[in-house]
Formats: structure tokens, C-alpha cells, sequence
């Protein structure tokens, strides 16, 4: 194929293709704009832009995990705004591959302020590559992707302004025939529940090891000889500056930037008396050198504000040069984090086992209702943070993913959107709605998303203690302001808004099945105060032992007022009467009454 002169940006779109990419989305920052342009531009590749960076990335997990190639863009200032997803992820892992590109801009050309994002996927646990230029800029979005997926992790692909702007010969290969990952629910990876990300968490640092003996073998990372006495380590767009400033020095260029590889610095210092490093903004490479305990000449010399060019290092390192080499001390290479044992067992002579009591939706939880009958319909329901992250748990399993603060919404629209279908629904709660899932209904609207959001509605912040919110209008000295109707908000952006009432159960199984049926997109605003913000009714429930044949409907609705007995259901003392356990019962075994209020 002949050459084709590209922008990094451009070479990035082109090169997400031909690894396979089927999604791109973002939010317009320069440098990083020119991604989706190009992406949209191209066949085979959906390409949208989103209402922030943060939505952007959660729709871009749930393309990724629906089984589609996606790559998510913005500027650096924006991995800011989508911090809270991208922490996220990295425990969670991926389904198909996800690239991150953060787009940095040293010098400030279009932005408020520097920033080296280098560091942030350090911070995150993640792989970090660098081009160069456009080549690699193209050629680097296979590896990405392949990376991703063997390991199981977003990739931070960073580029800076002058590799996203700069233009270059870029040779195209042959596309990657690729196969979308059929989607596999696993609730104890997708579900960031405090016990499921603790074992995530082990998983990312035990993985973190794991890439740095890839980084040691991979082909971004070259070391290339020289005729001088003096070596350099560069990434990134640094790297070209370096080579045109000292054409006879050794240089490590290192694509593959994050987790550093230890053996191929040390190949370096076995050659050369002395080493610089030549990287814009942060000593993120230099001080992880000088931690191995290696002199490394760095930001002593190299400007840590601003772009730099090859005027610049030429002049900052000559002086370096004409020193004495200096004394190299013995090399301690970094050890691996010693990570957590399992906690040992009790003692034989020590207190009995205690049964494990997980948490569990209160008796009479009005979120119960909504679950029940999510789990009888052929949709992926992707969950949030919230007291009903707790559907996800045995025995409702109503939840397949809780990644963030307002994550459900847009993971619903990527993993419609990748697979063309009303395949997933969103569940949220009425006060994470108004944290951050209103931006994401508003991207799912103006992408036109198929789908279903379904707003459990109790009235308050229920996990955190009753506080108010916006949909409630109460403040935090109990005084009330003004409240904000859901269902006038979602009308008010052009979004079809229904309401339901759990006391209703049948009722409300009947529209959510009926809404998996229709087009476009719906929120059902499902309304029932919390019972510990607002208790019902007292009601009381009548077990029919001769209707009941211990089928177990009543006890998959996880009521924990609700237990087996030897024949029979047995109702616990701390059942409220909410009346779900008699709506689920097809025998008339469960029966309600009306409390008996005495004279």
C-alpha cells in the first residue's frame, strides 16, 4: 500500500480501524479532536461525540463491554473529568480491548494548564504506550488493543500536541479480521461492590507485574546503539528531539512507557558512562530511574515547563557531557509490592465460625420490586452506586456491572449502541440520577440511543443516611427548596418519561416488558419512598400451608423477612407487609391482611 501523509490524530483513527475497532467516541479537546473527526469519516467504524470526557468513557466501557474495539478521546484536562470510570475500569478490566487516548499539551498552546498524564496511568495500575509519530501512532492501536485484551485492562495511549498535529508518511498494513467477544455476565468482575474490588485490586498489581515482563520483550521499546560514550532514555515525541540533538548517542526509546522495564535501562547502563533523559513536563521516567539507584542526568538540565525542541536539549545537555562520568553506586533493582495474604482461619480452640451475614436490601426495600422482574426479562441491566448496587447479590443477581457514580446510563447506551439492539437497561437511583446520570441521559438523547432507564425513585440518599437532593428540595439544616420533577426534566430534553409504582408489581412487569419491545428511548421513573425515609402501611401476611409447595418464587425476591421452614414458608418478625412475596406467589399461598389497629 503506498504511503499516506497523516496527522498523529488522523493516524490514530485509521490505525484503530485497522486493529479492529468497531466504536470511537469522545468529548472535542485539542489536541485530541481530530480522532473521532477523522473516525467518523470512515467506514466500519462507529464514531460519536459525548456530552463530557466522563460519559464519553463509560459508554465507551460498555461498547468494549458488548465485544467491540473502542477507543475513547480527549484531551488531557478531560482524563480529569473522566478520573472516576477510568479508576474504575482498571480494577474492573475489559471485555473487547479499550484504548484511552489522552492527548497532553505541553506549552499550553489550548489549554488552562500542563499536565502530564503519564502519570495517571501509573496511578491507575494501567499500560502506558508512546509514539513517536504518525507511524507509530498508527501501528501502536494494534498493540494497544492486543494488550488490552490479553491482560485485561484499559490502555492509556498518550500523545502531546506535536505528535497529535505533526504530519508524517504513514504506511498502512493489511486490517486485523477481528471477531466481536461475545459479552459473559460475571458479577464478581463487573460489580465494584467492596468485596469484588478488593480481589480486582490484588488482580491489577499482580497484573502490573505481569506487564512489566511484557514491556521488557516488547517491540515499542528499542534500544538503539550508538558510537558515544552517552546514552539517552526518551519517549514520546522527546524521542525525536534527542535523536536529531545527539545522532551518536545510545537512546532507549521506550513506547511501551508504563510499567517501566527495569532489564532493558540496566542493557542501556552497561553500555554508556553516563544517561540522560529527555522527556517533556514530569521526571516520570527519571525518577524511577534515580529510584534503581542509576545517576541520571534530568531535570537539572531539561526544562520541566513547556514544550521543548532540539535546539533545547542539545544546549541544556553539552555541558553534562564535558563533566567527569559520575560514580555509579550498586543497582537496586525495585522489588514487587508485597501484596495481602488471605486472612488466615480461626483458630481450632478459638470462638466457633460465625455464619457470613452479607448485606441484604432491607425488608420491604421498594427496589426489590423492580428487580424482581428485571430478572425475568432478556436485558443486561447495568447497574450504579447506590443502596441497590446490592441487587446484584444471590439470590436477586439483578445487577451485571456497578462501575461509578452515574456509570449505568451511559454503559447502557455504548453496549446498545456497539451491538444495534435494546440490549441492556440502566438502573439508577434517584439521587445518583441528578449526581451524573442526567449528562449521560442527555449524550443517550442526542446519540439517539435505543434503551431503557429505569430511576428508582425512594425520595432520598438512602445508602448515606436520608439526606436530600435536588428531586427532593430538602437542605441540609431540613428546610425545603424548590424540587426537581424527573419526569419534567426528561420531557424538557425531548426524552419519552413514564412513571410506576412498585405496589403495583404486576403492572410494573408488564411495562417493563412492553418498553423492551418499542423503539427509541425511555425512562421509567419507578416512585416509592424509602421505608426507613417514609415506612408503609402496616400490613401482615397470611402463609396458606396447603397452597405452598416450597417452590421458592418468594424467596428469590432476597426479602430477608422471608424464610424456608420444614413444609412451608415461614414469615419473620420483621416483615413490614410490603406484598411483594403474595404479587410473585402463583398459588395463593402468601395471602395479605390489613393490620388489626387496636381500640
Amino acid at each position: 500500500m503506498e504511503p499516506q501523509l497523516m496527522s498523529g490524530n488522523e493516524a490514530i483513527a485509521h490505525g484503530a480501524l485497522r486493529a479492529g475497532a468497531g466504536f470511537a467516541c469522545g468529548y472535542p479537546g485539542t489536541p485530541s479532536t481530530e480522532i473521532v473527526e477523522t473516525a467518523a469519516r470512515l467506514d466500519g467504524i462507529h464514531a460519536q461525540w459525548c456530552v463530557n470526557e466522563k460519559v464519553a468513557l463509560e459508554v465507551g466501557v460498555g461498547a468494549a463491554l458488548a465485544g467491540v474495539r473502542t477507543v475513547v478521546t480527549m484531551k488531557h484536562v478531560g482524563l480529569n473529568v473522566a478520573a472516576d470510570p477510568f479508576m474504575a475500569v482498571a480494577l474492573a478490566g475489559v471485555n473487547a480491548g479499550l484504548v484511552v487516548v489522552s492527548a497532553d499539551d505541553p506549552g499550553m498552546h489550548s489549554s488552562q494548564n500542563e499536565q502530564d498524564n503519564r502519570v495517571l496511568a501509573r496511578f491507575a495500575k494501567i499500560p502506558l504506550l508512546e509514539p513517536t509519530d504518525s507511524q507509530e501512532a498508527y501501528d501502536f492501536l494494534a498493540e494497544a488493543f492486543a494488550l488490552s485484551e490479553e491482560f485485561d485492562t484499559p490502555v492509556l495511549l498518550r500523545t502531546t500536541t506535536r505528535i497529535a498535529h505533526g504530519r508524517g508518511l504513514v504506511t498502512p498494513r493489511e486490517k486485523l479480521a477481528i471477531e466481536p467477544k461475545p459479552y459473559a455476565r460475571d458479577i464478581a468482575k463487573y460489580v465494584m461492590v467492596p468485596a469484588n474490588a478488593k480481589r480486582r485490586n490484588h488482580r491489577a498489581l499482580q497484573r502490573l507485574e505481569e506487564l512489566r515482563a511484557r514491556a521488557e520483550v516488547s517491540p515499542l521499546n528499542v534500544l538503539e546503539p550508538g558510537t558515544s560514550d552517552f546514552g539517552i532514555i526518551a519517549s514520546g515525541v522527546g524521542y525525536q528531539y534527542a535523536r536529531e540533538a545527539f545522532p551518536d548517542a545510545w537512546i532507549l526509546k521506550l513506547g511501551f512507557a508504563n510499567p517501566l522495564p527495569y532489564g532493558k535501562i540496566l542493557e542501556l547502563y552497561g553500555q554508556v558512562s553516563r544517561v540522560a533523559v529527555v522527556e517533556e513536563l514530569e521526571p516520570f521516567i527519571e525518577d524511577q530511574v534515580r529510584a534503581m539507584g542509576l545517576p541520571a542526568i534530568g531535570k537539572q538540565a531539561i526544562p520541566i515547563e513547556g514544550e521543548l525542541d532540539q535546539t533545547i536539549v542539545r544546549r541544556a545537555l553539552e555541558p553534562y557531557l564535558e563533566a567527569e562520568p559520575p560514580v555509579r553506586g550498586p543497582v537496586t533493582l525495585p522489588q514487587p509490592p508485597r501484596l495481602a495474604e488471605a486472612s488466615p482461619a480461626p483458630a481450632a480452640d478459638g470462638a466457633p465460625d460465625l455464619p457470613v451475614r452479607p448485606p441484604v436490601l432491607c425488608p420491604g426495600c421498594p427496589h426489590r420490586a423492580v428487580f424482581s422482574t428485571l430478572r425475568k426479562r432478556r436485558l443486561v441491566p447495568m447497574g450504579d452506586i447506590g443502596c441497590y448496587t446490592l441487587g446484584a447479590l444471590a439470590p436477586l443477581l439483578a445487577i451485571d456491572t456497578s462501575l461509578c457514580m452515574g456509570a449505568s446510563i451511559g454503559m447502557m447506551a455504548g453496549f446498545n449502541k456497539a451491538l444495534g439492539r435494546k440490549a441492556a437497561v440502566g438502573v439508577i437511583g434517584d439521587s445518583t440520577f441528578f449526581h451524573s446520570g442526567i449528562t449521560a441521559l442527555l449524550d443517550a438523547r442526542y446519540n439517539e440511543t435505543e434503551g431503557i432507564v429505569v430511576v428508582l425513585d425512594n425520595r432520598t440518599t438512602a445508602m448515606t443516611g436520608q439526606q436530600g437532593h435536588p428531586g427532593t428540595g430538602v437542605h441540609p439544616d431540613s428546610t425545603e427548596g424548590p424540587a426537581i420533577d424527573i419526569v419534567a426534566l426528561c420531557q424538557g430534553i425531548g426524552v419519552r418519561c413514564v412513571t410506576a409504582d412498585v405496589a403495583e408489581y404486576k403492572a410494573l412487569d408488564k411495562l417493563i416488558r412492553e418498553e423492551a419491545k418499542l423503539p427509541g428511548l425511555v425512562v421509567i421513573v419507578v416512585q416509592s419512598p424509602c421505608i426507613l425515609y417514609q415506612p408503609p402501611a402496616k400490613r401482615t401476611v397470611e402463609v396458606v400451608g396447603p397452597n405452598c409447595n416450597m417452590c421458592g418464587l418468594c424467596l428469590a425476591i432476597g426479602c430477608p423477612a422471608i424464610a424456608p421452614g420444614d413444609d412451608v414458608i415461614s414469615i419473620l418478625d420483621n416483615c413490614i407487609g410490603c406484598g411483594l412475596c403474595a404479587d410473585v406467589c402463583n398459588r395463593d399461598a402468601l395471602i395479605m391482611h390489613d393490620a388489626v389497629v387496636a381500640a
